[in-house]
């Protein structure tokens, strides 16, 4: 009986860390809008440098989805590896 409880509160532990590791996600998705949005603007602005924008654009969200993918890795490693 008091073996059966603290699986569940071990199991119950790494969900909820698994959850709390999940809002980093939060981070990325706000960034990602940020940098399209800010690029989108700035190619209406200024349409001659589209091209030097994209770039930075695309460096932008590569480097925002890093870290929500960051958070997805520690996610599943306190699920799967402690």
């Amino acid at each position: 009986m008091v073996g059966d409880i603290v699986v569940a509160a071990t199991i119950l532990g790494k969900l909820i860390g698994a959850g709390l590791a999940m809002v980093g996600v939060i981070g990325g998705g706000i960034g990602i809008g940020v940098v399209s949005g800010g690029a989108v603007q700035a190619m209406g602005r200024n349409p001659d440098a589209a091209g030097t924008i994209q770039t930075n654009m695309i460096l932008g969200i590569a480097f925002a989805e890093a870290t929500a993918i960051y958070a997805l890795v520690v996610a599943l490693l306190i699920l799967f590896v402690f």
